[in-house]
């Protein structure tokens, strides 16, 4: 397929467009395909719950589907709610007839009260659809229903049953770990490459009417576009994490709101987050520059005292950074940021290691000092969320970074720390820092407004931290220490 993708949602309305159809089309549009909508039923629901369902003859559906399809080459079909067995049945035959490329199948057939939604028949009907689908999305009530088990209560116990349906079924199965308990998130393809797990964070809000239909049409309209099926669920979950943190902003209803579907398209226009932080601590960075201790490293008049000082307390806060950096690869939303702060954080511990054999003689790590637990403390503090974490830990990057490129003017080969200057002024380290910038600013523009003001204060913070961590070796340790 090339072009936008023509993607066909064959589901149920929401007149308060949260959910069914009219997510489907949003999701779809969000992310760059062109949306197509069969009723199968049309609903009576806000987002406080459902008051009454009207479901139109299946022969009504079936002109539908053959009206679209008889004029329309469609690339992806995302199907949700199908209320009986007779309409089971039309898209069934329907599917048979056209055989689009990407069928994805959202199996509705719990309410969120736990109230089962469908008859014996409907039930037995839809397990024989999932057979028909190239991907099919249950949450854990469903996914015990089309497997006869009780409702998964740790990941594992839904890992089992992901496999069982597949096995079952032999269609891959999206495993969403949103209902379970716990901070984490993942969600996880499984199928006859095994399981492709995609670590996520849970957002604090209640506002996630629709997460299932839009998710579904996500990966039904990614996988359209050419994704392969773990590239489109690793941006499926990016965008619908974004659109989860945005969806307090909405202010939709007096129950469980919907998501926002087009917080991409607004926060595009949002200036750089890099570049407004990087512009407000100006001032910060003018008095690092200025500091006696940035003074003396760049000449190479700083004390060997106040260096070696400085390089115990570095040493120690280099342990605590790379488990910062740690927790932020389990944060990250892609698996390209988990491995670049899995990276960052394995060269924090070869650096940490490097300083104790070159410089300080192998001797053991120094208490913190004040401004190093400080500093330590406020990382861990920040390492709530994941944009605020990225937020504190960029200073270490970038500050440096500057400076390193800012001093490498004076090195020369009897400069008492040429090393210091080389590391911080080595390209490769320019880039890692430029890469952290840019992941900052993906998580920046994919943070709610309320995150992304708390993730300036936290990038502020280090950035002040920062000027304490150089200020403190020649302002208390004196000469001969």
């Amino acid at each position: 397929m090339s072009g936008i993708p023509r993607v066909l949602s064959i589901a149920g309305t929401d007149p308060t467009g949260g959910a069914g159809i009219q997510a489907d089309l949003k999701t779809i549009g969000a992310l760059g395909g062109y949306g197509m909508a069969a009723v199968t039923a049309l609903v009576a629901q806000n987002t406080r719950g459902v008051r009454d369902v009207h479901v139109p003859p299946p022969a009504f559906l079936e002109a539908q589907l053959d009206a679209v399809s008889d004029d329309v080459e469609i690339d992806a079909v995302k199907i949700g709610m199908l209320q009986d067995a007779a309409i089971i049945g039309v898209v069934r035959a329907w599917l048979a007839r056209v055989r689009p490329p990407v069928v994805v199948l959202d199996p509705v057939m719990v309410a969120t009260s736990g109230d089962r939604l469908l008859d014996t028949a409907a039930e037995d009907a839809l397990r024989a659809l999932c057979a028909d689908a190239d991907l099919v999305t249950p949450n854990l009530a469903e996914l015990a229903v089309l497997t006869g088990r009780p409702v998964a209560a740790t990941w594992d116990e839904a890992l089992d049953a992901a496999h069982r349906l597949h096995d079952a079924t032999g269609t891959l199965v999206l495993l969403k770990g949103g209902h379970l308990d716990g901070a984490d998130c993942p969600d996880a393809l499984v199928g006859p490459g095994g399981v492709h797990e995609v670590a996520g964070t849970r957002i604090a809000t209640r506002n996630t009417h629709g997460t299932g239909c839009s998710l579904s049409s996500a990966m039904a309209t990614l996988r359209a576009a050419g994704a392969t099926w773990p590239e489109a669920l690793v941006r499926a979950k990016q965008w619908l994490t974004g659109a989860l943190a945005h969806a307090d902003a909405l202010h939709v209803g007096q129950g469980s709101g919907p998501i926002d579907h087009f917080h991409e398209l607004r926060t595009a226009a949002v200036s750089s987050w890099s570049a407004e932080v990087w512009d407000a601590a100006a001032a910060i960075r003018a008095d690092i520059e200025a500091c006696a201790f940035v003074r003396g490293l760049g000449d190479g008049s700083l004390p060997r005292h106040a260096f070696t000082w400085y390089l115990a307390q570095d040493a120690g806060y280099l342990g605590e950074y790379a488990r910062l950096l740690a927790r932020a690869s389990a944060l990250a939303p892609t698996p390209d940021e988990q491995a670049f702060w899995a990276r960052s954080a394995q060269s924090a511990l070869v650096e940490e290691q490097r300083l104790h054999d070159a410089r300080l003689d192998g001797s053991p790590p120094a208490d913190p000092a004040p401004a190093t637990r400080a500093y330590t403390n406020h990382l861990h503090a920040s390492a709530r969320t994941y944009g605020e974490l990225v937020a504190a830990l960029l200073p270490c990057f970038w500050v440096y970074a500057d400076l390193g490129t800012r001093l490498s003017a004076a090195r020369h080969e009897s400069h008492p720390y040429d090393d210091w200057l080389a590391a911080y002024g080595d390209p490769a380290f320019a880039e890692a820092s430029a890469e952290a910038v840019r992941i900052a600013d993906a998580a920046a523009r994919a943070a709610s407004v309320a995150e992304r003001r708390r993730m300036s204060d936290a990038f502020l913070r280090s950035t002040e931290h920062e000027l304490r961590f150089f200020e403190a070796p020649t302002e208390v340790v004196p000469a001969g220490a």
